[in-house]
């Protein structure tokens, strides 16, 4: 297969997952970057991840999952483009979220943020995130929350942060009680054994109704 040829086979799937005007410089930076992109069924520990050396390919990979809507797929994409391009230029000499991937991150989203490829409300959000970007989107509340707006079935998912005080919920099959919330941190108490966890306020967990 020629170049050419996988470039437009590129373009086909991703227009699947992320905004068309955005898909010609995804392609582009596949090429430049030289890395494969897997989509994974949903994984709630993480949206996306880099491997540098995968045990199967030749060439770093990238993975995202699939049932991210198309602005959360992109901006983690980019997210680990960035990741990419920083072990191309520096290997594991850095931190993996230090100034170095900051600085790529920021680089590489300039020319998505535009309202061509993303809607105002996200657009605003995202370009505060892009001046310090964290290690993930959904560590970033506001972000994640205007991006939940977007995924199809938003209306039917249930944040930790709308629960009241004392309200039973289970998360990873275990069984808690929210107490309150400090400062950016939920403190919630695991019912089975008394012991305390923090959780973001934006875990999304089963309401246990008494």
């Amino acid at each position: 297969m020629t170049k050419e040829e996988l470039f437009e086979k590129n373009k086909i799937v991703l227009k699947k997952y992320i905004p068309e005007n955005a898909v010609e410089e995804v392609c582009r930076l596949i090429f430049e970057y030289d890395f494969k992109l897997i989509v994974k069924k949903e994984r709630k520990s993480k949206w996306g991840d880099f491997h540098a050396h995968p045990e199967k390919y030749n060439c770093p990979v990238i993975t995202i999952n699939k049932n991210l809507n198309p602005y959360a797929f992109l901006i983690t994409l980019i997210h680990e483009i960035a990741h990419c391009k920083t072990y191309r230029e520096f290997g594991n000499k850095v931190n993996a979220h230090g100034s170095e991937w900051k600085k790529n991150f920021q680089l590489l989203m300039h020319n998505f943020l535009n309202t061509e490829i993303f809607p105002i409300d996200v657009l605003f959000v995202l370009r505060k995130h892009m001046q310090n970007p964290s290690a993930s989107a959904n560590a970033d509340i506001k972000l994640y929350k205007v991006l939940l707006h977007y995924d199809e079935w938003s209306l039917e998912k249930n944040l930790l942060e709308y629960l009241n005080d004392g309200d039973k919920f289970q998360y990873d099959g275990i069984v808690y009680q929210k107490i309150i919330k400090r400062r950016k941190k939920i403190e919630c108490i695991q019912v089975s054994t008394g012991k305390k966890y923090l959780f973001s306020p934006v875990t999304e967990v089963e309401v246990l109704i008494d």
